[in-house]
C-alpha cells in the first residue's frame, strides 16, 4: 500500500460519507485521519450536529463490525466487557463477550457513567485487550472508539479524568452547518424519501490495517520535529495553563501530522501540517489556570497563541 493509494482510498471514504454529511469535510478528514494514525475520536458537540450518524457512516464505508454503547449512570463494566456465564447442562462457565468485541465502537454519551465504568474502556483503548475476570482476551482488529459528549450539558455526568482524555488521539468539534448545507440536507431528506441511512463499503478492515501500515512511509524532517517539541513544551510553561500536553500529546501530533499529509497525497508532512491538527491534538489534553476558569478563554486559543509565539522551521 502506497501513499498515493492511502489519499485515493481516503478520498472515496469521504466522498461516499458526504452523500450523507453534508459541508464537514475538514472534521470527517480529522476523524479518519485518527482512525487510519490507529487513534481514538473525541466527539465534542452540541446534541443534533450527526455525531452517532458519522461513528456509523465510518463504520460502513471502512467496512468494520459496530457496535454502539450508550452510556448511563447504571452501566457496569461488565454490560462493556462481558461476563461469565455457568452453562448447566454442559456444567461450565461460558464467556459471552460485550459490545466492546466489536471493531468500531460508539461510546455515546461517555461521560454520563460512572468512572469506575468508564475506565473499562481504557485498557480496550491503549492495549487492545479487556480482561475479564483474569482472563485476558484481545479485540478486534482495527480497534477504534468513537466517544461523544455533551459540551453544555453536565447535570448527571462525570468528567472523564484526564488519564482517560489523553488516550483519544484527537477531539472533533462539526458546529452548526451553514444556511446553504442545512437547506442542502433538507433536500436530501426529501429525495430519499426515508428516514433511514446506510453507505456500502469502501474497504475493509485488512485494507484499513494495510493504509495504517502506509503512513509509515511518510517522511517527517527532523527540524519539524523539533517544531513539535517545541509547541507541546510551550504548553508546559504557558502562563495560562496548570498543566501542559505530556510526550503522549507530542506522539498524538506526529501522527495525525502523518495521516493529514498522506491523506492529500505526500509521503512528507509541511508545517501546515502540524498548525492544522494542533489544537485537535492537543487542545483536550491542556488543563486551564484555575483563574480563567469563570473566563471566555478555550484552550484552543492558547494552541492559536502558541502557534503564533513558536518560530516555524523553513524549507530545507
Amino acid at each position: 500500500m502506497t501513499v498515493r493509494e492511502v489519499a485515493e482510498r481516503g478520498d472515496a471514504v469521504l466522498s461516499r460519507i458526504e452523500e450523507v454529511i453534508v459541508g464537514k469535510r475538514e472534521p470527517l478528514t480529522l476523524i479518519l485521519g485518527a482512525i487510519l494514525a490507529g487513534g481514538h475520536v473525541l466527539l465534542e458537540d452540541y446534541p443534533g450536529l450527526a455525531k452517532t450518524l458519522a461513528a456509523r457512516c465510518f463504520s460502513w464505508t471502512l467496512g468494520l463490525s459496530f457496535r454502539r454503547i450508550q452510556f448511563t449512570p447504571d452501566l457496569l463494566p461488565a454490560d462493556i466487557v462481558g461476563t461469565h456465564l455457568y452453562r448447566r447442562e454442559e456444567g461450565q462457565f461460558e464467556f459471552r463477550p460485550g459490545p466492546i468485541f466489536a471493531q468500531l465502537i460508539l461510546a455515546d454519551e461517555i461521560n454520563r457513567a460512572t468512572p469506575k465504568t468508564q475506565s473499562a474502556l481504557l485498557e480496550a483503548m491503549q492495549e487492545g485487550q479487556a480482561t475479564v475476570e483474569g482472563d485476558t482476551r484481545p479485540l478486534p482488529q482495527p480497534f477504534v472508539v468513537l466517544a461523544t459528549q455533551n459540551p453544555i450539558e453536565y447535570e448527571g455526568t462525570f468528567p472523564l479524568p484526564e488519564a482517560q482524555v489523553d488516550r483519544f488521539l484527537v477531539r472533533v468539534r462539526f458546529g452548526y452547518p451553514e444556511p446553504p448545507q442545512e437547506e442542502e440536507i433538507l433536500r436530501r431528506r426529501i429525495a430519499r424519501e426515508r428516514e433511514e441511512v446506510s453507505l456500502p463499503a469502501v474497504t475493509g478492515p485488512e485494507e484499513v490495517l494495510a493504509l495504517r501500515q502506509a503512513l509509515e512511509e511518510v517522511y517527517v524532517d527532523p527540524d519539524l520535529l523539533g517544531y513539535m517539541v517545541a509547541l507541546v513544551a510551550a504548553t508546559r510553561r504557558h502562563p495560562s495553563l496548570a498543566v501542559g500536553a505530556s510526550p503522549r500529546g507530542t506522539l498524538a501530533l506526529l501522527k495525525i501530522s502523518r495521516a493529514r499529509a498522506a491523506l492529500a497525497g505526500r509521503d512528507y508532512v509541511l508545517p501546515d501540517d502540524v498548525k492544522a491538527v494542533a489544537g485537535p491534538a492537543l487542545a483536550h489534553r491542556l488543563i486551564l489556570s484555575p483563574e480563567l476558569w469563570t473566563r471566555d478563554i478555550r484552550a484552543e486559543d492558547i494552541i492559536a497563541d502558541i502557534l503564533a509565539q513558536t518560530p516555524v522551521p523553513k524549507a530545507g
